[in-house]
């Protein structure tokens, strides 16, 4: 009786340690509550209550470029986003990986701007994208295959020991977002209605080399071998984004390997002027990426895609479907119109901060 009533102690005292362990790392761990909110992005996903149809991976060439409820709205078809800044294909592939063990879509759709990268590039951007994946298999490999040299595999296992120095810097927000965070996207899409027109970029500087690197084109690999096992479509696409620079050689590479796996790719950046985007209205950072409008364009190009291409089915009959992205639209409504008032009122939306200028969002 002596030897549970010790061993009852020491299970509930280690309980109690890794409880206080985890609520003092949730408290020192970045919030993205205001500013770079992208840092949510990940994180989000596990509040949804519904599967999808329909799920998009990548960086910003899905997350600021295709809106779920527009999707909804004029197909009924039910998706999420799964984009996170500067998404890299290893991390994509652990993203898909994450994603396959909540749900199996009939669609991926994959934005290959990423192919551009060959190996890690920023810390920074690895934690928007890792931090709030929750723990598997997927999300150590995709650390592992992340890492910069100067990266250490404990301090994503335990934040504190890489956020340690915020101590001296927390505010009220992080114990208020201690155990929630703010509603901040819809279905992975991340709104902005401003409007900033775009100027003329130059043109690619000349490469050396315009072949893509065997690292990406391995994990290319692995999602469209991973995307066959399960009997996922896989959707191959480059946004219609003026930056960074697409060049005819990255793109003759995506239509080669497309037509050599039996793929469908869609250069939605040479489709702009059918799809009707307009540069002076339908960006709202002078081109690098698309605002509300120019999203709901290209939104419903990609619907019809995914309806006669990809028999993605119409949801709208189901009343507990419909009933829920009743509510995300109400949500997606009231945001877009928040942001308008905010910039009638102040020049500019409030609680957002831009990724650095040329950086793959």
């Amino acid at each position: 009786m002596k030897r549970f009533r010790v061993l009852s102690f020491l299970v509930a005292a280690a309980v109690l340690m890794a409880g206080t362990l985890w609520l003092v790392q949730r408290l020192v761990e970045p919030k993205y509550d205001t500013g770079i909110v992208e840092g949510n992005l990940t994180a989000a996903y596990y509040q949804e209550t519904t599967g999808h149809d329909v799920v998009f991976i990548g960086d910003c060439e899905v997350y600021e470029t295709f809106s779920p409820i527009a999707l909804w709205r004029e197909y009924g078809i039910a998706s999420y986003v799964r984009g996170t800044a500067q998404q890299l294909m290893w991390q994509s592939y652990a993203m898909l990986e994450d994603t396959l063990r909540h749900e199996t879509p009939m669609v991926v759709v994959l934005g290959v701007i990423a192919m551009k990268y060959d190996q890690p590039q920023k810390e920074a951007y690895n934690r928007m994208t890792l931090d709030g994946m929750r723990w598997s298999k997927a999300k150590l490999d995709g650390i592992r295959a992340s890492m910069l040299p100067e990266e250490n595999l404990l301090d994503y296992m335990f934040p504190l020991l890489r956020y340690h120095s915020r101590w001296s810097s927390l505010t009220a927000a992080d114990v208020r977002y201690l155990f929630s965070r703010p509603r901040q996207f819809h279905n992975g899409y991340y709104m902005r209605v401003d409007v900033k027109a775009a100027t003329d970029f130059p043109p690619g500087k000349k490469l050396a080399d315009y072949r893509f690197g065997s690292n990406a084109y391995a994990y290319l690999d692995r999602i469209a071998a991973l995307c066959e096992e399960k009997g996922i479509t896989l959707v191959l696409n480059r946004a219609p984004l003026l930056y960074p620079y697409w060049y005819p050689e990255w793109d003759a590479q995506m239509v080669q390997y497309a037509k050599d796996h039996g793929l469908q790719y869609y250069n939605f950046l040479a489709e702009r002027d059918a799809i009707g985007l307009d540069f002076s209205t339908d960006t709202y950072d002078g081109g690098l990426h698309l605002n509300l409008a120019g999203v709901e364009k290209l939104s419903l190009r990609m619907g019809s895609i995914l309806r006669d291409a990809c028999g993605v089915p119409d949801r709208r009959s189901d009343p507990a479907l419909a009933a829920v992205y009743a509510e995300k639209g109400a949500f997606y409504d009231a945001m877009a119109r928040k942001q308008r008032d905010e910039i009638a009122r102040y020049g500019h939306v409030l609680g957002y901060g831009p990724l650095q200028q040329g950086d793959a969002g």
